[in-house]
């Protein structure tokens, strides 16, 4: 089976997630807390203005190659099963740009949906499929079988800069989208109907219905990463998802499963550009690790994972301090300043805590201390490994150990970037060494006088460090940022026990997600 060439992408002011390699990607519940979301999302109304897209909203774009912002239709009753199964179909924000077709890597869009199941408390994973608009699928999608009151939770994800949700009807209201504020999107990122999704699955969990796996130990003796870990974040982590689907020769898409695969000899496999993929498939892979799976509808007998699952996960596994959203996100600023109401809405999106105030919860300068304490310790202590892997972007960097080099220092950045650099008065701990053709082929990380906080032991360099990145101790290098706290305000505690089958993930570099800042 073929690939599709995944390109830099590049990501001015909404945030970025470059390219990833291929993967082998409503009734009410009558629960409390639901009612609790559904206040707050009021509220966060009244504070946003309006954040529904119902028709299309035109943002300008010059890129030289593909049109950067494409429009996603969704269907009508996207919650429902039939509205699972009917394609959303993508076309181009503002036609003067140029096209959008979901088989050009730079531009195409994912769907993922997760279905949980109040009687039993159990998730099951089912990924709409997106198609160019007007075009029929290469097959036509399954139709899942939905349990009783099932509630269901979408999310998306975009190659490109800026995708914009456009319903059917009072599709949007349906399926209670989220797009981000008035005229300024998240960028990358949407969901529908995520909170109330969220709320279910958090009473489940507390109920003892619905049991989150451990995230077990890595092969370094380390805790496996999680989404939130300050080991593996970037500057806009919780964005994009894992759906994968496959193309054929006529540029038609279809579902990514056994049956399809067969049925389309030589199709080509799309897959987003997703921090999700980087820790459920490349990370976990190369670590050992199995991330949380659950039963595939479109997909019967197969598993998959899913940015819910993910984030579940995250929220009772991963030890303090736990990378949550902060203000500085390029996704979640308003016109280039803090937003706490994008914030918010954002974080409603991915089951991560409220803030009253950006400085408090959410600080982009205690995130990158974090950051500079947790990161680059651990990248130290696997060098040697995740050299042996493939890197996700060939044309970035030449092994997942320098793609990871790479992704911290635009994150450190101030282009697309946090500027941990000038909140922190300091430079990257590491150097990478880039190829004339601007490809990261080597990097040294300099641990004097840095890292070891909060838990990270530092380590003395497997080789000669360079001292262009030497960096001094931060100040309150060991504060602590407010424990995260789900939706329905009940602190997250590990659970023991393991309830949902695991398997491995494919072994291949499929999924990771560059920052690229070039």
């Amino acid at each position: 089976m073929q690939t599709l060439p995944k390109p830099d992408i590049k990501q001015p002011g909404t945030g970025s997630s470059g390219p990833l390699e291929p993967l082998q990607r409503q009734k009410k519940s009558g629960l409390r807390p639901v009612i609790f979301v559904s206040i707050a999302l009021l509220l966060l109304t009244l504070l946003a203005g309006a954040f529904l897209f119902f028709g299309q909203k035109r943002i300008g774009t010059h890129a030289a190659a593909a049109n950067a912002n494409c429009t996603l239709i969704v269907p009508a009753n996207p919650l429902s099963a039939q509205g699972l199964a009917t394609p959303y179909q993508l076309q181009a924000t503002d036609p003067n740009a140029g096209p959008c077709n979901e088989t050009n890597a730079d531009q195409a869009a994912f769907v993922q949906g997760a279905v949980f199941d109040p009687a039993t408390g159990q998730i099951s994973i089912y990924n709409p499929l997106v198609v160019d608009a007007g075009t029929q699928p290469a097959v036509a999608p399954v139709v899942p079988t939905l349990p009783q009151n099932a509630i269901v939770g979408l999310w998306f994800g975009f190659n490109g800069t800026t995708l914009t949700l456009r319903g059917q009807g009072r599709a949007l209201l349906q399926g209670r989208c989220v797009n981000g504020l008035l005229n300024n999107p998240f960028g990358q990122f949407a969901y529908c109907n995520a909170p109330t999704f969220f709320s279910a699955a958090n009473q489940a969990i507390r109920q003892g219905k619905l049991v989150v796996p451990p995230i077990g130990q890595g092969s370094d003796g380390k805790p496996c990463p999680t989404v939130r870990d300050f080991a593996v974040v970037d500057q806009d982590q919780s964005d994009n998802v894992t759906s994968v689907y496959l193309a054929n020769a006529n540029g038609q898409t279809a579902q990514m499963n056994p049956a399809n695969a067969g049925q389309l000899q030589g199709a080509q496999t799309l897959v987003n550009a997703s921090d999700n993929r980087l820790v459920a498939v490349a990370l976990d892979g190369a670590l050992g690790c199995k991330p949380w799976m659950a039963p595939d509808l479109a997909a019967p007998g197969q598993m998959a994972p899913a940015l819910p699952l993910n984030e579940l996960q995250a929220a009772r596994q991963q030890a303090q301090p736990a990378a949550v959203i902060p203000a500085g996100d390029p996704m979640v600023l308003n016109n280039g300043k803090s937003s706490t109401a994008k914030l918010n809405l954002y974080r409603l999106g991915v089951d991560q805590p409220f803030v009253l105030n950006t400085d408090r919860g959410a600080s982009t300068k205690q995130y990158c201390t974090n950051l500079l304490n947790i990161q680059p310790p651990r990248l130290q202590n696997l060098m040697n490994l995740l050299q042996q892997k493939a890197s996700p972007m060939p044309d970035v960097a030449n092994n997942l150990f320098t793609f990871m080099a790479q992704r911290f220092n635009t994150t450190w950045g101030a282009d697309d970037g946090l500027n941990c650099q000038g909140l922190l008065n300091m430079n990257s701990p590491i150097q990478a060494q880039t190829d004339g053709n601007g490809v990261t082929i080597s990097a040294t990380i300099n641990l004097n006088n840095n890292g070891g906080q909060n838990g990270a032991a530092p380590t003395q360099p497997a080789a000669p460090t360079s001292t262009a990145g030497a960096t001094p101790t931060p100040a309150n290098g060991n504060a602590q940022p407010t424990p995260p706290v789900d939706n329905a305000g009940a602190t997250p505690t590990p659970d023991a026990g393991n309830g949902t089958p695991q398997l491995t993930p494919p072994a291949d570099n499929a999924g990771a997600t560059p920052t690229p800042g070039q």
